[in-house]
Formats: C-alpha cells, structure tokens, sequence
C-alpha cells in the first residue's frame, strides 16, 4: 500500500501535529507500507528516511510564529508526483496552502483523501483578536474536511461538536502514549535541586507553547494565587513561543527552560508534582497524557484529552469549561493536599499506562484502508472509537 502524507509540520518541529505524525509514519513503516511525505522545506535541512519520497516545497513563516512554517501550494510537482507514483490515499494532517493544493489536486486524480483535524484554527481567529473571522475560517474548514472521503479528530467529543457544525464523515482516531518514557521512574533529585527545592515541597509544571491561544492570562492568575497562598511556590515552564518574554516578566520567580524534548523532557515531567493546562484551544493536548503517565495529577478543563481521561477527583481536577474561578480554587486546593495529590497521581498513571501507539497505528491503517473501498467508509455521525 502507498500513502501520501501531507503536513506544513514535520519532526522535529515540537508541537502535537508533528508529534502525532511522527508516530503514525513510525507504524507505518513498520507494517512496511509505501510513504510518500508532501511538507515544507525544512530550515534545517535533510530528508525523512522512512519515506519512499520526500517532496519538499518552498515555505513562508507566520506573522508572530516566526518558527511555524507553511508550505506554498505546489500542484503541478503534485500532479507530476502523484500521476507518476499514484499512492491510494493521502491523509492531510494540515489545511494550509499545501493542504488544500493537495486536497486539489487528489480529487482532480480521483485519489481518496482521508484529513485530520487537529487544530482549532477558528477558535484560533479568537485568541488573535480575529474573532469577526471565527466564522469564515469555521466555513472554510467545514468546505475542505467535507470534501475527503473521512476527517478523524481525537475524540469522542470533537467528532460531536464537529458534527453539530455540518461536518460530515467523521470518525475518531485517538491518541497514545509511550508510558514507558514518560515514568514516574525518571524522577531526578539533582532536577529538583537545580530548581532550589527539597523532595517535601511540590512543583507545578506547565508544558506547552507560551501563547495567546493556550489561555496564558488565567495561568498568570492561577499562579499569583497560589503563590499568595503559599509564598514559597516554585513554578516550571516547559515551552516556548511568543508570549514567553511577557510571562518572563509576569513572573520573575518561574523557571522557563524553553523547549525541550526526549530524555530531558521525560525528567522535568517526572520531577514536578502536579501540572496545570488552562488551555481551551485544544483537539486534543498531547502533554495531558503526558504529564499523567508521568504520574502527575491535572488541573484542566472539561475538553479534549482531559475529557477523555480524567474524572473529577480521581487522575486530577477537571474543570467546567467557562469556569475561571473554579480552576484557580481547585489548582490552590490540589497544591494544598499533598494526600490528594499523590492518590490522583498513582491514578492518572494508571489511567494512561496501556494506551499503546501500536493500538493506535492500527486503527489508522484501518480508517486509509476503509477510504480506499468503494462501499461507505466513514460514519455521518460519530460512532467510531
């Protein structure tokens, strides 16, 4: 079987598409499928070795993300590739000018096309003082995801909201964990020395990008409120991005290591003790089950992967979703119990630890296949897990 992926993100690009991608093309080769990758120009050079073809197209930085490349559309090098090396189905993870000149481009070929839906790019438009454009952009996602033959999205409760808003043919393709690096086995003490704190006094973690979309103004409030309460707080920030030096200077006393990845990453998770996501803007929130393999209670909101696997009081505090108040109380009250703390912990490991990405890759190859047949492939309303 060949498959094209396309994505305007690539390993080793850090963010939750690249991070998805970069497994599924891991379980792909494995089950020794043909793969053609379509992404922009890496700035650094190199090709992707698990793929039969690496097509790389010019690419332009977003305004304010300066490290988030998009490809320019390319239909004639894809029309020249794909009539030449014809794959049977290309999955478009990224709905970009490259996305569309592929979803373009693959109808023109009559080749099934299956879309991921990961980002809430209208929700997006809001966060970025856009929001006359939530509409628009919501409208030209619906045409685009509407037009392949399936969209997957991460959960159950994506595919709902999804279908409530016209979207048609979505299925859900979840999302793993490998619980085996993310352990609370990688706990370091000489970390948490660097970080000035004693193994009695607890650490709070975020980890993600540092921006407007990630909801940073209620994780300001939430940690002036604690530290209030508790003056000797200390803090971490995994990440990196453009609200970084406006948090640097909010909050003088965090730790902000920028961003990090593989081993290194590992630890900073173990080594905290409980971790906040105030974020609204999420698919799905890969540093959620992260952080709970990891063996760290979440404070989050009812959306996204935190909806899937945490119940209230259990692996963590989850939050109703409009209300601020209740997320800064339940983050102050979760610091406060270290017993809480340490059951919610032990259980959100739990929770997460046979969430294989193997299970995952499967149901993947499932969903390419199913959009290669000509009988219905993908469900009108969500039912699929």
């Amino acid at each position: 079987m060949r498959v094209a992926l396309v994505s305007e993100t690539w390993a080793p690009d850090i963010n939750g598409v690249a991070h998805t991608l970069d497994h599924l093309a891991h379980h792909l080769a494995t089950r020794r499928v043909n793969l053609q990758l379509v992404r922009p120009r890496p700035r650094q050079g190199g090709r992707e070795g698990r793929a039969e073809r690496d097509m790389q197209v010019r690419a332009f930085s977003l305004p304010g993300y300066a490290d988030v490349n998009v490809g320019l559309p390319a239909w004639r090098r894809l029309t020249r590739l794909w009539q030449a090396s014809r794959p049977e189905v290309v999955y478009i993870a990224t709905e970009g000018p490259l996305g569309w000149a592929a979803l373009l481009t693959a109808r023109h070929l009559s080749i099934p096309v299956v879309s991921g839906f990961h980002t809430n790019f209208d929700q997006y438009a809001a966060n970025y003082h856009l929001r006359w454009a939530t509409g628009i952009v919501g409208a030209g996602l619906r045409y685009f995801h509407n037009h392949c033959q399936m969209t997957l999205v991460p959960t159950r409760a994506q595919a709902e909201r999804l279908y409530r808003r016209g979207f048609q043919r979505v299925n859900v393709l979840g999302r793993g964990i490998d619980a085996q690096h993310f352990s609370p086995a990688r706990r370091d003490v000489h970390l948490r020395t660097q970080w000035g704190v004693d193994d009695d006094q607890p650490v709070i973690l975020y980890a993600g990008r540092l921006a407007a979309e990630k909801n940073t103004p209620l994780l300001v409030r939430t940690l002036r409120a604690m530290q209030e309460a508790y003056p000797g707080l200390r803090a971490v920030f995994v990440g990196d991005g453009p609200e970084k030096q406006h948090l640097e200077h909010q909050l003088p006393e965090v730790i902000f290591t920028g961003f990090l990845s593989g081993e290194t990453l590992a630890r900073h998770y173990a080594s905290a003790d409980m971790f906040l996501f105030p974020s609204h803007s999420e698919t799905y929130g890969n540093v959620v089950p992260e952080a709970m393999a990891s063996g760290l209670p979440v404070v989050a909101f009812d959306q996204a992967a935190a909806s899937d696997l945490i119940v209230d009081g259990h692996e963590g505090r989850l939050i109703e979703a409009t209300d601020d108040d209740a997320f800064v109380q339940a983050a102050v009250e979760l610091y406060r119990n270290s017993d809480v703390r340490s059951r919610t912990g032990i259980a959100a490991r739990e929770k997460v630890a046979d969430q294989s990405w193997n299970v995952i890759g499967e149901h993947f190859l499932m969903y390419l296949f199913m959009a290669t047949q000509e009988s219905p492939y993908a469900i009108s309303s969500p039912g699929h897990v």
